[in-house]
């Protein structure tokens, strides 16, 4: 078994894994976005619904490689907040924090300042997540 197919294998048992909530799964909608940024391009692929995502997200970076994991989080208002944990470029395994913020059916990626709290990352509480110079701008990919 080559290292994509159990990357693969464990991305899928992870996913089966976090989608077992006490959640009905039929609440949920997929809604599949996609965003370039120059030669960047992203695609978020998440089941959504009026609490809480989960996903998939993938990152490509022109010439240098993506980034590809799952995503998942809660949803207050018209912000998606959640964590990103993914495999960079192929490497180790990484999480960070993700905000959306969901503006004229577009989701603006947000960036502020990340620290860690009891060993996981997250956005620095009392500073704001900048959302105006969003590196990604996701658009809905209609079916």
């Amino acid at each position: 078994m080559n290292i994509k197919s159990l990357l693969f294998l464990i991305s899928i048992v992870i996913l089966i894994v976090s989608c077992n909530s006490k959640d009905k799964k039929s609440e949920y909608k997929h809604i599949v976005y996609h965003a370039i940024n120059d030669k960047d391009t992203a695609i978020l692929s998440i089941n959504i619904n009026d609490k809480r995502f989960f996903g998939h997200y993938e990152r490509s970076y022109y010439q240098q490689g993506k980034d590809s994991g799952d995503v998942r989080g809660d949803i207050k208002g018209d912000t998606l907040r959640g964590d990103f944990h993914f495999i960079s470029n192929g490497g180790s395994w990484k999480r960070i924090p993700l905000a959306l913020l969901k503006k004229e059916n577009k989701l603006y990626l947000g960036s502020g300042i990340i620290t860690t709290y009891f060993n996981l990352p997250c956005f620095m509480p009392g500073t704001p997540i900048e959302y105006h110079n969003s590196k990604f701008v996701f658009e809905e990919i209609k079916k």
